[in-house]
C-alpha cells in the first residue's frame, strides 16, 4: 500500500505491542517495510506507554498516593510523576470549588490532566476535545476521502460545535464516537480515522463493515457458544432471529455486527472475545473486564480497559526508569535499555550520551584550547617536549608548561637579563616587572641589567620643603632650625611658611634702632611698683627697702626688721620701727658706740656721801666698809657702828 497506509497500520501494531508488552525495545519489524514501519511502530508504541504511565499517575493522585521524589532533570521527567502532580493541581482546584479551566501555559499533557481531574473524569482527557454528548444520527461523521485535501477530520453539522479545540490538533474520532464509526476496530489517524477487522474477517468496500473470509469454515453451535465471552452468561439476552433457511443467511455477516452463525436453521449473532451482545441481539459492546473483575491483573497492578480487551500496568510505575517490562509482565533488571540508542535520553546539544546500567549520563562535548587534548572526556595538557612538537632550536632545551612550552637556553644569562626564543639575553625592565621597585616618592629608572630609584623632584614655595617621601610640601620651622633673623632679646614665633620676631617681656620695639629696648618700669610707674625704692633691671625691675626694713614676700612692700633678734646690744635691746635702741642695767651706762655698757664708779661720783667710813666700787654698784676692829656695819649697809664691850 501507500506510505500513509503503511504508517497507519504500523502505528496500530506499535500501539498493540505497547498494550501487550508495556515496552518498546523488542518490536518485531518486517524487513520489507524498512525504516518507515520501524519509526511508526516505535513512536506510536512509546506514545502509548507514556499515556498508560500518565494514566497510572492520575489514578495514584486520585487515591492520595505520593507522586514520588523530584526528578533530577526537570525537562525529562517521567509521565507518571508529571501526570500525578498535574492531577493533584486539578484535585486541589476541585476541592476549593474553583472553576475548572485548562491552562495552556502548563503545556501538554499537564493542562489537560489538570482539567480532567478537576472535572472528576475517570479517564484521561485527550488534548483535542472535552466530552460531548452522543451525536445525532443526522450528524454522524463521515470518513473524509484520503485523496482530498481537507483540514478537518470529520464532516459534521454546523450545530455540533466542538469546544476547547487547539489549532492544528487532531481529533480522536474513535475515542469521541466509540463504536459508531466502524463495525469492528477503529484506528485513529492524523486528520481522520481508519476501520479494521478482527482476524478471519475482511474490510468491505464501504470501509466500515467486516465480513468473514471466504475460506473460513462454518461455525457450529458449539463454536458459536465458545466465541461468546464468559461475561455473556445466559442471563445476558441473546436474540435468536428466525429467518428463512437459505444458504446466504449469514452472507455479508447478515445483520450481526461481529459473528453470524446458523444454529439449527436460525441466525445467532455472537461477539468476539472481549465483547458482549447488546439487548438488540445484533450489536456488540465492549466488555469492561476491569469493572466486572474478569481481568487477570495481580495485586499491585492496575487494570486498564481497552476496546475488546484489557491490560495490566504496575500501580505506581510501570518499570523503574531505565528498565523495561518483559513478556512476563515483570521489570527485567538484567536487560538494560540503551537510552542513547533508543533516543530516550535527555541530553542536549553539545552533550554526548553515555549509557549506564539502568540509566544514562550526559557528558559535555569539550572543545579543548590549543595546547590541550581530549582524553576520557577531559582536556589534558599536551607535553610538546615529550612528543617532539616543540620549535626549540639546537642550543635550547624544551620545558613543558600547562597548555604550552618554552625554550630554555643551555647557557644562562646574568642577573637582570632574560633569554628570548632566539637565545639572546634581553634586559629585564624591573620598573614594569616588579610590583613596587622603589619606595614612595622615588621614580624607577631602568638600567642595563638593573635599575635605580631617583627621588621625585618636588618644587615647594618659600618657607616649605618636601617631606622624606618627596610626596608633599611641609612647613619649615625657622625658629627650631635656627635660620631666623631675630635679634638679641627677641623671641622667634613660627608661622605657616614664615616666622615672626617678638620682643621679650620688659622690652619694646624701637622703630628707629629696629631693636628691642628695655622698658624702665620705675620711670613709667613711679611710686606704684615699690613701697620704698624701685630699681630698674634689664627687661624688668626690682624693689628694695630702707635700713631696718626687709622686702616682703610680694616683692613690693617692706616690713620692719627686729634687730634685737641678732643681739646687737651688750645688755638690753629695744626694737623700734625701722631700727633698735640699746639700754644698760643699773650701775652701768651706755658707751659711745651705742651698743656696749660700762660700769659707773659711784664712790668717785658721790664724794664720800654714800659711806661713813670707806666706799668700794664693784661692777654695777658699790659697797661700804667699816674699820676692821671695833666697828660693825649697820643694817643699812652704809653706817659703821662701834662695838660695845
Amino acid at each position: 500500500g501507500s506510505t500513509k497506509e503503511l504508517i497507519e497500520s504500523c502505528c496500530g501494531a506499535g500501539q498493540q505491542w505497547a498494550i501487550d508488552n508495556g515496552e518498546c525495545t523488542e518490536i518485531p519489524v518486517s524487513g520489507t517495510d524498512g525504516d518507515i514501519c520501524r519509526i511508526a511502530q516505535k513512536q506510536c508504541c512509546v506514545s502509548t506507554v507514556k499515556e498508560n504511565s500518565c494514566l497510572a499517575g492520575m489514578i495514584a493522585a486520585k487515591e492520595g498516593d505520593v507522586c514520588g521524589p523530584e526528578e533530577s532533570n526537570p525537562c525529562g521527567g517521567s509521565p507518571y510523576k508529571q501526570c500525578c502532580d498535574c492531577c493533584n493541581l486539578g484535585l486541589r482546584l476541585r476541592s476549593e470549588g474553583k472553576t475548572c479551566e485548562s491552562n495552556i501555559n502548563l503545556g501538554y499533557p499537564c493542562s489537560h490532566v489538570m482539567l480532567s481531574c478537576c472535572e472528576g473524569g475517570d479517564h484521561f482527557i485527550h488534548p483535542e476535545i472535552r466530552r460531548h454528548p452522543e451525536p445525532l444520527p443526522t450528524v454522524t461523521p463521515e470518513k473524509v476521502s484520503e485523496t482530498e485535501d481537507h483540514n478537518e477530520a470529520l464532516s459534521i453539522g454546523n450545530e455540533a460545535e466542538l469546544s476547547n479545540n487547539l489549532p492544528g490538533d487532531d481529533l480522536d474520532e474513535c475515542l469521541i464516537y466509540g463504536g459508531e464509526l466502524c463495525q469492528h476496530l477503529c484506528i485513529n489517524t492524523v486528520g481522520s480515522y481508519k476501520c479494521s477487522c478482527f482476524p478471519e474477517f475482511t474490510l468491505q468496500d464501504d470501509g466500515t463493515s467486516c465480513s468473514p473470509d471466504p475460506d473460513r469454515g462454518p461455525v457450529t453451535r458449539l463454536e458459536a457458544e465458545a466465541t461468546i465471552p464468559p461475561a455473556a452468561s445466559p442471563s445476558q439476552p441473546i436474540l435468536i432471529v428466525s429467518l428463512q433457511e437459505e444458504q446466504d443467511k449469514c452472507k455479508d455477516n447478515g445483520l450481526c455486527k461481529h459473528i453470524c452463525n446458523v444454529v439449527e436453521g436460525n441466525v445467532v449473532c455472537s461477539c468476539l472475545s472481549g465483547y458482549t451482545i447488546m439487548a438488540d441481539g445484533i450489536s456488540c459492546e465492549d466488555l469492561d473486564e476491569c469493572l466486572t473483575g474478569a481481568h487477570a491483573c495481580s495485586r499491585g497492578q492496575l487494570c486498564v480497559n481497552t476496546l475488546g480487551s484489557f491490560y495490566c500496568v504496575n500501580h505506581r510505575v510501570i518499570c523503574a526508569e531505565g528498565f523495561v517490562l518483559n513478556r512476563h509482565r515483570k521489570c527485567d533488571r538484567d536487560t538494560d535499555i540503551n537510552e542513547c540508542v533508543t533516543d530516550m535520553h535527555t541530553c542536549q546539544r553539545r552533550e554526548h550520551c553515555v549509557n549506564t546500567v539502568g540509566s544514562f549520563k550526559c557528558l559535555q562535548e569539550l572543545s579543548c584550547q590549543p595546547g590541550y587534548e581530549l582524553k576520557d572526556g577531559e582536556c589534558v595538557d599536551i607535553d610538546e617536549c615529550e612528543q617532539g612538537t616543540h620549535s626549540c632550536k639546537v642550543n635550547f632545551v624544551c620545558q613543558n608548561t600547562e597548555g604550552s612550552f618554552y625554550c630554555e637556553s643551555k647557557q644562562r644569562c646574568m642577573d637582570g637579563f632574560l633569554q628570548d626564543p632566539e637565545g639572546n639575553c634581553v634586559d629585564v625592565n624591573e620598573c614594569t616587572s616588579l610590583p613596587e621597585p622603589c619606595k614612595p616618592g622615588f621614580s624607577c629608572i631602568n638600567t642595563v641589567g638593573s635599575y635605580t630609584c631617583q627621588r621625585n623632584t618636588l618644587t615647594c614655595s618659600r618657607g616649605y620643603h618636601s617631606n622624606e617621601e618627596g610626596t608633599r610640601c611641609i612647613d619649615v620651622d625657622e625658629c627650631q632650625t635656627g635660620v631666623h633673623r631675630c635679634g638679641e632679646g627677641q623671641i622667634c614665633h613660627n608661622l605657616p611658611g614664615a616666622y615672626r620676631c617678638d620682643c621679650k617681656l620688659g622690652y619694646q620695639y624701637d622703630a628707629f634702632s629696629r631693636s628691642c629696648m628695655d622698658i624702665n618700669e620705675c620711670w613709667n610707674y613711679p611710686g606704684r611698683l615699690c613701697q620704698h625704692t624701685c630699681e630698674n633691671t634689664p627687661g624688668s625691675y626690682h624693689c628694695t627697702c630702707s635700713s631696718g626694713f626687709r622686702l616682703s614676700y610680694d616683692g613690693k612692700h617692706c616690713e620692719d626688721v627686729n634687730e634685737c633678734d641678732t643681739s646687737p646690744c651688750s645688755q638690753e635691746c629695744a626694737n623700734v620701727y625701722g631700727s633698735y635702741q640699746c639700754y644698760c642695767r643699773q650701775g652701768f651706762q651706755l658707751a659711745e658706740d651705742g651698743h656696749s655698757c660700762k660700769d659707773i664708779d659711784e664712790c668717785t661720783q658721790s664724794a664720800g656721801i654714800l659711806c661713813t667710813f670707806r666706799c668700794m666700787n664693784v661692777p654695777g654698784s658699790y659697797q661700804c666698809a667699816c674699820p676692821e676692829q671695833g666697828y660693825t656695819m649697820a643694817a643699812n649697809g652704809r653706817t659703821c657702828r662701834g662695838n660695845e664691850e
